[in-house]
C-alpha cells in the first residue's frame, strides 16, 4: 500500500467566522492548505498555504485540531489541520486567483466537501452536524 501524502493546513477564524478559499479550478471551497516541504514543520507549511493561498497572517495554534483524508489523484491525503487567528489580511497574495469569503462556521460546514473536515469545524465551534 502507498504511503500517504501529507500536508498541513490553516483554519483561519476571525471574530467568530472562518476564511474559505476556492479550490486551484474554483470549483470548491476549501481552506488553506498543501504539502509539507522538506525542512518545514507542518506548522510552518500552514503559516505559508494561508498566505499564498488567502493572503493571510496570523498566530497558528502547534497543537492541531484534528486530521482528515480526501482520495486525489489515487492517493490518500492526510491533512493536519491548525487553527490560525487571522491578524493580518492582505488585498494582494500570490494566488490571487482563488476568491476569498469570510463565513459563518455552520455555512463553512455546508460549502465544504470533505467529512473529515466538516467535523473538525464544528468540534470546533462545538455543533452537530445534521445527518452525519
Amino acid at each position: 500500500m502507498a504511503k500517504s501524502v501529507e500536508q498541513a493546513a490553516v483554519l483561519p477564524v476571525r471574530d467568530g467566522m472562518i476564511c474559505l478559499v476556492t479550490s486551484t479550478r474554483g470549483h470548491r471551497w476549501v481552506i488553506p492548505k498543501g504539502m509539507i516541504d522538506k525542512g518545514h514543520s507542518a506548522v510552518e507549511a500552514a503559516v505559508i498555504e494561508a498566505w499564498e493561498e488567502a493572503g493571510l497572517f496570523g498566530e497558528v495554534s502547534e497543537t492541531p485540531l484534528g486530521t482528515f483524508e480526501y482520495e486525489k489523484d489515487r492517493k490518500t491525503h492526510r491533512v493536519t489541520v491548525f487553527r490560525m487567528s487571522v491578524t493580518d489580511v492582505e488585498a494582494d497574495w500570490p494566488e490571487r486567483f482563488r476568491r476569498r469569503e469570510w463565513v459563518e462556521p455552520a455555512r463553512a460546514v455546508k460549502r465544504l466537501k470533505e467529512a473529515g473536515l466538516k467535523k473538525i469545524v464544528s468540534d470546533q465551534f462545538e455543533f452537530a452536524l445534521a445527518g452525519g
